[in-house]
């Protein structure tokens, strides 16, 4: 990578960090901290992180065309995006509720999501016009750069409230801070970056729903992200009741997402040398064998579950790396200025998270499952094993079948 130092790619490695730190560690904590601090009913909890879902139906898709009308001000667009997501962060774990802890879980949410989305959709737009700036296969060089920052970023925000635990008697609001400063560091570090020559006019998001490829990998990308989003929700319910293994829910995360950050890169160089389908479908399958044997799992195989943690971790590297650039790579050709693919793209990828909780939270609920409680229905651990692990590897099946019928040669 040392060819490509003077492309300031490591600011496009801390941006994304930033972003993947507001957004699936808050799937992970959120629900569990406003349980366990509020009271808050996991059904109710549920029912926001959808609605907030449904929202973005209207709201993504709209920024995407706000990007385009403010592409000659982006930066200062980003920069009040940052703010909203950093203020509204701090608002969610250190600032104790000023409304009913449900509206505040709700309005906090919706700051960090929407400036989410917002600077998602622009950070990702931006990074189309900067890969084909760049030498050789310029899509899959930055997307290796920029997924490795964003999974270290989760790496960081996924074991942060649990390692400042044992220093703080307020681990997420030392949480919040730490999220402020790193606001900052990408806002400083990715200044002159958002610039509009070169830019191509919007083309709209007829172009993107009008072509059969891009329809297809967002389809494969709603699928492929579904046992993500449906493992994160549980993961730490999953530790603590079916593991019965208290404590080890930091070290795991940081095991899983550690494994996913060393492993992107290597997906990323594979795909340049043998091309992305192959190393999609390769992964895909690895992440079906890890995630089967996690049904087979019950107290005390907190070992086994390390193991499961390491390969499934390093599956995730190669979809957060190769699809996305296949993608970006996509929409260079039908829609350059991609911000209303990223648009739908950002849609996507968030529409799994909250599908995943407003479905697998109430179920758990109903079961007799009650978070933090010394023992549990057994109905209730047989349904959340189920839930974790089974359904991720039923719908891992329907990502590889839309995948092994999908000609990527066209991008």
């Amino acid at each position: 990578m040392s060819n490509t130092a003077p492309q300031r790619l490591p600011a496009y490695a801390v941006f994304a960090a930033l972003l993947s730190a507001a957004g699936l560690p808050i799937y992970i904590h959120a629900p569990k901290f406003y349980v366990d601090e509020y009271g808050v009913s996991l059904a109710a909890l549920g029912a926001v992180l959808f609605g907030l879902r449904l929202l973005d139906v209207v709201q993504d898709p709209l920024f995407g065309r706000l990007s385009e009308a403010l592409r000659s001000r982006r930066g200062l667009a980003v920069l009040i995006g940052c703010t909203v997501m950093a203020v509204s962060m701090l608002g969610l774990f250190a600032v104790p509720p000023l409304l009913p802890p449900l509206i505040w879980f709700a309005l906090m949410l919706t700051g960090v999501f929407s400036a989410f989305s917002f600077l998602t959709i622009n950070f990702y737009a931006q990074g189309v016009v900067k890969a084909d700036r760049l030498p050789g296969q310029g899509h899959l060089m930055l997307a290796r750069w920029r997924e490795t920052g964003a999974l270290l970023g989760v790496c960081v925000a996924a074991i942060a409230p649990v390692m400042l635990g044992g220093f703080t008697g307020a681990p997420f609001a030392g949480f919040a801070v730490g999220f402020l400063v790193l606001a900052l560091a990408a806002v400083v570090m990715m200044r002159g970056e958002w610039v509009s020559d070169g830019l191509p006019p919007s083309v709209g998001f007829k172009a993107v729903l009008g072509d059969a490829l891009a329809r297809k990998l967002l389809l494969i990308a709603l699928v492929n992200a579904a046992p993500v989003a449906v493992s994160s929700t549980l993961f730490l319910f999953f530790v603590e009741s079916r593991l019965e293994a208290p404590g080890f829910e930091g070290p795991l995360l940081l095991l899983f997402f550690l494994c996913a950050a060393m492993a992107a890169p290597v997906w990323g160089r594979l795909a340049e040398r043998y091309g992305p389908k192959p190393v999609l479908l390769s992964a895909m399958v690895l992440a079906i064998c890890a995630f089967g044997w996690a049904i087979t799992l019950g107290p005390g195989d907190w070992v086994a579950f390390a193991i499961i943690c390491a390969l499934s971790g390093a599956t995730l590297g190669a979809d957060l790396t190769v699809l996305p650039a296949v993608f970006a790579t996509r929409m260079a050709r039908i829609s350059p200025s991609a911000a209303e693919g990223f648009g739908l793209w950002a849609f996507v990828s968030k529409f799994t998270l909250a599908f995943a909780a407003v479905t697998l939270l109430p179920a758990l609920e109903r079961a007799g499952f009650d978070s933090g409680a010394a023992t549990h229905p057994p109905e209730a651990l047989t349904l959340l094993t189920l839930l974790y692990a089974a359904v991720p590897c039923g719908l891992k099946v329907v990502a590889i079948a839309l995948l092994a019928t999908t000609d990527l040669k066209e991008t």
